[in-house]
């Protein structure tokens, strides 16, 4: 967590930060909701039955939780952490930092797990930072929508004051007809472009339009929908942070207090952390209490 927040940066440091002191709580809430025994026979080793579809499974979910996770620029720590630094300094992609990040601590335990094993962990790791890649893309992509039109202008205005988007317009001729036109070209949401299709449709404006998937997008694309957004409703945000936070301390005092610590032995390092200061908390009441007695 400290490499993270010197050598990635403050606002990925702090949201691993908090992300690893809630993860062992939550955890350990969802075991109590569904214990594990239950899915899986008492003398059995795989919940599913079988260990490739436990890895299937299992790959499926930590690929689209680390995407989400690595879009809002946060992750839970451990190998998230290395794979990130990875990315950001070695310029590979997201996906294939986490399979390098996978395959180096795969390849230790060599010396302390069956052959086998390994392997199926090495090509678990190998198609998890294909799934990443995968839902990164997703979840990155835009639409780049071009549109000709002789009322270019109320849908600039649209785009801009409606959207809040920038576009660019360019001088166009037509081949067939060797008319002079506006084309507008903007990069949206998949949200936007529907609202920008469902105008253009309720406002019967006449208009020749192509639009393709963009995966990519760099630079200050998103720095005036940022700009609006902050200044529309700052302290929600902070707000909304603090009650999340304080939501996940109590919920991990809470879960100790219940279980007398049973559930440290996780070996989270947020958690544990919690779990100590909620039973020093306990202590403290404890000893006042018989004082007073």
């Amino acid at each position: 967590i400290i490499l993270a927040y010197f050598l990635i940066g403050k606002e990925f440091g702090a949201k691993t930060a908090y992300a690893a002191i809630i993860l062992g709580p939550l955890m350990d809430l969802w075991e109590i909701i569904c214990p594990y025994e239950k899915l899986m026979d008492p003398n059995g080793i795989s919940v599913m039955g079988d260990l490739w579809f436990d890895l299937i499974c299992f790959v499926l979910i930590l690929s689209a939780s680390q995407a989400i996770l690595f879009r809002i620029n946060a992750s839970t720590g451990g190998l998230d952490i290395l794979a990130k630094i990875v990315n950001k300094y070695f310029h590979f992609d997201i996906g294939t930092s986490v399979t390098i990040a996978g395959v180096v601590i795969c390849c230790t335990a060599f010396f302390i797990n069956p052959f086998r094993i390994v392997i199926i962990g090495l090509i678990g790791t190998w198609i998890n930072g294909l799934i990443v890649d995968f839902f990164t893309i997703s979840l990155n992509r835009r639409k780049r929508v071009c549109i000709i039109s002789a009322q270019h202008e109320e849908v600039k205005d649209f785009i801009i004051n409606k959207l809040n988007r920038g576009c660019s317009l360019y001088e166009v001729v037509g081949g067939f007809s060797g008319k002079k036109n506006m084309e507008i070209q903007a990069l949206l949401t998949q949200d936007e472009f529907v609202n920008l299709m469902k105008h253009i449709d309720e406002e019967e404006i006449n208009a020749f339009i192509t639009a393709g998937n963009v995966s990519e997008i760099y630079g200050t694309w998103n720095d005036n929908k940022k700009a609006k957004k902050n200044k529309k409703a700052p302290d929600k945000m902070k707000i909304a942070a603090a009650v999340a936070i304080s939501l996940g301390f109590v919920l991990g005092i809470v879960l100790v207090v219940v279980y007398d610590r049973k559930v440290v032995k996780k070996s989270n390092l947020g958690y544990t952390i919690t779990a100590y200061a909620a039973d020093a908390l306990i202590q403290n009441m404890r000893k006042e209490g018989h004082n007073h007695g």
